[in-house]
């Protein structure tokens, strides 16, 4: 997902080739997510940017707008997949350029939401600019208000500071408060937008790594001088990201962010040059990179938490459940009334029954006298009417069939 250095970057690009440009045309596909979901639809964006001068572009964590020379202004979000293309320039950041390596420009680019062109005269040539994006998730907005208002405004407003624009707003003092009103893990403090804005998965996660901190310990379980690293960590990762545009490539060598990419693909490193090891955990709903050796467990963490839970229950009532618990005090009478239970019933005892081979029975039979009348088959307990007389069994002709002792003084 484009983080706040890729929106850095679609930002400086629009700044460098759309301000001062007046919009000639638009065109907006009237897609139910991307407009619809946020207010707007296709055709009205179309309608509000045709004919508009480009006076800024700005940006707060995630989200980046373009002031217009009037109101109502596009506010926009990338999403997962969305991206901001300028005909005839290269406005990818490394992977995005890997994935469309050696393949001819395609104008309106595929997934297009958005595209438009500008007036174009002798010195100014026409710029065409399009939105894209495959999976649907991003966000255009017309936000109808002055310019200078538009942070003033949903859904900036309901947003955080961001690390790199807002340097005023945050401030240690800020994030130690912040992180003292929260009893969550430290990561997903650092995702959740409307405390800080911008900070993404893999932001989030070099922050912590370059601070030395697991992602699971309790955002209020550190001291001053933690909030002091991670301070200092949020700062220089997300300024040095802005810096370089998000340019991968431009990375420090030390940074994890050169190293995260190999779960699940074969051959691919889970290490660090230094031969530490990576691991991938779930901290707050998302995939988190954790180097063990370098970021340990210094308070509690959410692991904690589970195994207080787990002991608490067990202990209820010896090893059981409170759930028997409760219902060795309660059952149910024949009214539908609970009553309290003096003493456990008493289940009648059922005999063993031991098997015993043929032979056995076999030599029991013989060893019986032979005048011992056999004993009366019972009667049934489902009904109480005499059984019809049996007649004798007549002795099987077949010489080759074994008969029974049993059967042989049946006849008798």
């Amino acid at each position: 997902m484009p983080e706040i250095a890729e929106v850095a970057r679609v930002v400086h690009f629009l700044r460098l080739h759309l301000v001062g440009k007046t919009i000639s045309k638009v065109a907006a596909t009237d897609d139910g997510n991307v407009f619809g979901k946020v207010g707007t639809s296709g055709p009205a964006f179309a309608a509000a940017l045709t004919g508009k001068t480009v006076v800024d572009v700005g940006s707060q964590g995630k989200y980046f707008w373009m002031v217009l020379s009037g109101p109502p202004h596009p506010v926009m979000h990338l999403g997962m997949t969305g991206w901001v293309q300028i005909r005839g320039v290269q406005t990818g950041y490394t992977r995005y350029v890997e994935r469309t390596k050696g393949q001819p420009e395609e104008w309106p680019p595929k997934y297009w939401k958005f595209h438009l062109e500008t007036e174009t005269d002798g010195s100014n040539p026409k710029v065409e600019v399009a939105f894209t994006d495959s999976r649907r998730f991003g966000r255009i907005r017309l936000v109808d208000c002055p310019g200078q208002d538009i942070r003033k405004h949903s859904p900036l407003v309901e947003n955080g500071p961001d690390p790199v624009v807002d340097k005023d707003v945050f401030t240690e003092a800020f994030l130690r408060q912040k992180m003292r009103s929260r009893h969550v893990p430290i990561k997903a403090l650092l995702l959740d937008q409307s405390t800080i804005s911008g900070i993404g998965n893999w932001v989030g996660d070099e922050i912590l790594y370059q601070a030395k901190l697991h992602p699971e310990q309790y955002c209020d379980d550190f001291d001053d001088a933690d909030v002091a690293t991670l301070y200092k960590a949020i700062r220089y990762v997300c300024q040095t990201a802005v810096d370089v545009l998000g340019d991968s490539d431009r990375f420090p060598a030390d940074w994890m962010f050169n190293h995260r990419w190999g779960k699940g693909k074969k051959d691919s490193p889970t290490t660090l040059p230094s031969g530490e090891k990576i691991i991938h955990i779930t901290v707050g709903g998302r995939t988190s990179c954790v180097v063990p050796s370098v970021q340990k467990k210094r308070g509690r963490t959410t692991i904690d938490d589970v195994k207080e839970e787990e002991e608490s229950v067990a202990s209820a009532n010896g090893t059981e459940s409170r759930f028997f618990d409760d219902k060795k005090k309660k059952r149910v009478n024949g009214n539908g009334k609970t009553k309290a239970k003096t003493e456990p019933e008493e289940r009648p005892s059922k005999k063993a029954k031991t098997a015993k081979s043929k032979a056995a029975k076999q030599e029991e039979a013989e060893d019986e006298p032979k005048s011992t009348p056999a004993p009366a088959p019972k009667a049934s307990r489902k009904s109480s009417k005499p059984k019809k007389e049996e007649k004798p069994i007549e002795p099987s002709s077949d010489l080759g069939r074994r008969r029974s002792s049993r059967l042989s003084r049946i006849s008798a």
